[in-house]
């Protein structure tokens, strides 16, 4: 159910099977194997356990959050060069590259 569930959100290039249940079981013990067991702590009874899955989700959602920063921050970066780039060409400073950039548009 987890596979079909998450399909929606695949990353372009991934290949068919990438989703299939056996995969997501393999990729799922995979996590289990690598990730060490939290020690279990005696204490007051209804104290909260973190469990393994806790460890995973933590360490993945961080792992996400990097990936979304490292984009976030190329892409503010693209946006600063092509903004830089326009006011250039507003200005009249490119007129001798614009036949240049047009063809780097194209493609």
């Amino acid at each position: 159910s987890v596979s079909r569930a998450i399909k929606p959100f695949a990353e372009p290039g991934r290949p068919p099977d990438w989703f299939s249940q056996k995969h997501c079981a393999s990729q799922y013990s995979e996590l289990l194997e690598t990730t060490e067991t939290p020690k279990r702590k005696r204490g007051e009874k209804g104290e909260v356990v973190e469990t393994v899955e806790d460890v995973i989700v933590r360490k993945l959602t961080a792992e996400r959050v990097e990936e979304l920063k490292k984009i976030l921050k190329e892409t503010q970066e693209k946006y600063r060069q092509l903004k830089k780039d326009a006011e250039l060409i507003q200005a009249g400073h490119m007129d001798n590259r614009l036949e240049e950039l047009c063809n780097e548009i194209m493609m």
